[in-house]
């Protein structure tokens, strides 16, 4: 089940800390949270999961701040969340969540960054069968076997743990995101390198050369829509 979370969160943080891209859709994400319950992470858990998640993207503390502090002030900005799913070449599926203050403009763009790659927008539901929600969970220092101990001493149920290069990952059900994070705590980890509620493909496609270009392309145009939060997708795009 391994999927290289490193090496795909190293990349995907290089190129957006290059735009500045990540630390906006964080805002957002966290603007968003904060507002749909208490402005403090130990009252709310969803904010708590956005933070713990920007912590592992280094979000700077200004940007978080902000954003908290804008939805304290009582700013009556709205965003809708929406997910849209599509295809793009020879079987390969993709998910796409935003965050939007205009439906209309959102899926137009998303719906034109497919097409004018050679992909198609699908309907609700046309590609989310093949994907699992899952929690995902990287910590430094640790052994696969350590890692499963202390889990089962806190009593915390896990789909699989891999070693992958200098990180153990945790796959686990996404209700027990916290739980793995405390048991973790517990054991005197505060530092994760990955902390992510994701989508999982249940099967990886493998692409020609020429079509995954065209793939990453496509991506690449969707992921920088000001009003995508997260892509996910089914295809092994290697090391």
């Amino acid at each position: 089940m391994g999927r290289k979370w490193n090496n795909i969160k190293e990349k995907k943080a290089s190129k957006d800390a290059n735009t500045s891209r990540i630390y906006a859709k964080f805002g957002r994400e966290i603007y968003v949270a904060a507002k749909q319950g208490e402005p403090d992470p130990e009252l709310n858990q969803t904010l708590k999961f956005v933070l713990e998640r920007a912590k592992t993207y280094s979000v700077p503390k200004h940007i978080v701040d902000r954003a908290i502090e804008k939805a304290k002030g009582g700013s009556e900005e709205s965003y809708d969340e929406l997910r849209y799913e599509g295809f793009g070449p020879n079987g390969s599926m993709v998910i796409v969540d935003a965050l939007t203050n205009n439906v209309n403009r959102t899926a137009s763009e998303v719906r034109a960054a497919f097409g004018k790659n050679g992909g198609n927008m699908g309907v609700s539901g046309s590609v989310a069968y093949m994907f699992d929600a899952t929690a995902v969970i990287g910590i430094e220092g640790k052994s696969e076997e350590d890692a499963m101990e202390i889990l089962m001493e806190a009593d915390v149920d896990a789909r699989d743990i891999i070693e992958e290069e200098d990180s153990v990952i945790v796959y686990a059900e996404p209700d027990q995101f916290h739980a793995v994070q405390e048991a973790f705590k517990g054991a005197g980890i505060t530092e994760f390198t990955v902390a992510e509620l994701t989508m999982l493909a249940q099967n990886d496609v493998e692409l020609s050369e020429e079509d995954q270009a065209q793939f990453e392309k496509m991506i690449d145009a969707i992921e920088d829509l000001e009003d995508v939060q997260q892509v996910y997708h089914n295809v092994d795009l290697g090391e």
